[in-house]
């Protein structure tokens, strides 16, 4: 193999042949390939993974503070003020409450740590929430309702019968993020 010098006065660099350079530039591409698609399946991964759950309760938990309707269904979502995914989820509900009018009494639990400043749950989310027509915020200091309601993720939504009977749990967005007709919201529907 010929490597000729290309002189640059402090120093000589080889010239490449054109195979050597064909061959640099395959592997770097190659290369390149295999990170773009590792990284997408990591992300695709990422957002189509449902969020944890906790021990979810088959009935209406009887230390809860939100009052079950002894008229029709209960529907609880807990959420993150802060949460960029939950707002496909807050979308999500608009369209629910939408379709069923009235059938259902709704609440938006927003997370409210203790130690947090005074505006703090005062977002475009808790905004957002508050003109869905016939939702009720609360705010869940601590996360204590949460717990209760066995919710770990934010847009964790509980539905409930009139008798306390837990009838769906789980996402109403297709993926985190992501809003559009989804099994979720199909269930409560």
């Amino acid at each position: 193999m010929e490597w000729r010098l290309l002189n640059t006065g402090a120093f000589s660099l080889p010239l490449y042949t054109t195979r050597q350079r064909f061959f640099a530039t395959s592997t770097f591409a190659l290369a390149w390939i295999v990170a773009l698609s590792f990284s997408a399946r990591s992300l695709l991964s990422y957002e189509s993974a449902p969020g944890a759950v906790g021990k979810v309760p088959s009935t209406w938990p009887s230390r809860s503070k939100i009052q079950l309707s002894p008229n029709g269904d209960t529907l609880v979502m807990l959420a993150h003020p802060h949460c960029p995914c939950t707002r496909a989820s807050i979308g999500e509900l608009a369209q629910v409450i939408a379709h069923v009018q009235g059938k259902i009494k709704a609440y938006v639990l927003f997370l409210h740590p203790d130690d947090s400043p005074g505006d703090w749950d005062n977002t475009d989310l808790t905004r957002s929430a508050a003109q869905i027509p016939g939702v009720t915020l609360v705010a869940d200091l601590n996360g204590v309702e949460a717990r209760r309601f066995g919710a770990e993720t934010s847009g964790q939504t509980l539905l409930f019968d009139s008798t306390g009977r837990l009838l769906f749990h789980g996402g109403i967005t297709e993926s985190r993020g992501h809003a559009g007709g989804n099994a979720g919201e199909n269930a409560i529907i």
